[in-house]
């Protein structure tokens, strides 16, 4: 069995509210390998997102150890930690949070020149991406030139820009129909399947969930493997 690409062992996090602590994570342990796609389900403020960030080196969680690539990146600086995130991992959210002045072409290339790409190169590998979505005839279109689902799929490009080893998702359907939201998610499956890429998908919809590798469920602060009913 290959070596997890991601592994988190003994994750802790507890917020500070007006009403007292708020524990959301109790020792959480996962190991993410390589090319698998794996569902984080959970109902709404169970974690999925702290979890999330933690592993996307975004937050620092109150204890535990975080492993990317085999190198324990718990402990260091936010601007090694900036770099671990930029060259390894890719994130997806629920809204695309997708630059309005620029076109789908250069919001794909963006984060590639930020990685020391040139123009040129960048923009070559963001036409192929956005290609593989579909998304051919709309490169030079404005996100508010773009359908919803459109938009969701040039994030999806732009995670996969740099060729992450990782790809976090954070409700990547959420805010689609259910029509569109099939589309996206099929997009995202096969071209982080065909790329090689270990996933980690919160959602909350059940069916994309059961199309995964493999389910896990977080509940009072512990993961636990979900069986399709």
């Amino acid at each position: 069995m290959s070596e997890p690409v991601l592994s988190i062992r003994g994750l802790e996090r507890t917020y500070r509210t007006a009403a007292g602590p708020l524990t959301v994570l109790r020792g959480v342990d996962l190991d993410l390998r390589p090319g698998e796609i794996v569902g984080l389900i959970g109902p709404s403020g169970s974690g999925k997102s702290s979890l999330l960030h933690a592993a996307g080196l975004l937050e620092h969680p109150d204890a535990g150890r975080i492993t990317v690539l085999g190198r324990d990146c718990s402990n260091l600086a936010e601007a090694e930690r900036t770099r671990v995130r930029l060259a390894t991992i890719g994130f997806v959210y629920q809204f695309h949070h997708l630059l309005p002045e620029f076109s789908a072409l250069d919001n794909v290339a963006l984060p590639q020149m930020i990685a020391g790409k040139s123009r040129k190169a960048a923009q070559a590998r963001a036409a192929v991406l956005l290609g593989e979505l579909g998304l051919t005839d709309r490169v030079h279109h404005q996100p508010a030139q773009l359908s919803g689902g459109e938009q969701q799929r040039v994030a999806v490009a732009r995670a996969l820009a740099n060729a992450p080893r990782i790809l976090l998702a954070d409700e990547p359907t959420g805010n689609l129909d259910p029509k569109t939201s099939e589309g996206v998610f099929e997009n995202l499956y096969g071209l982080a399947r065909s790329q090689g890429v270990a996933a980690l998908v919160a959602t909350h919809n059940l069916e994309l969930a059961g199309h995964m590798d493999r389910v896990l469920t977080l509940k009072d602060g512990h993961l636990e493997p979900w069986t399709k009913p």
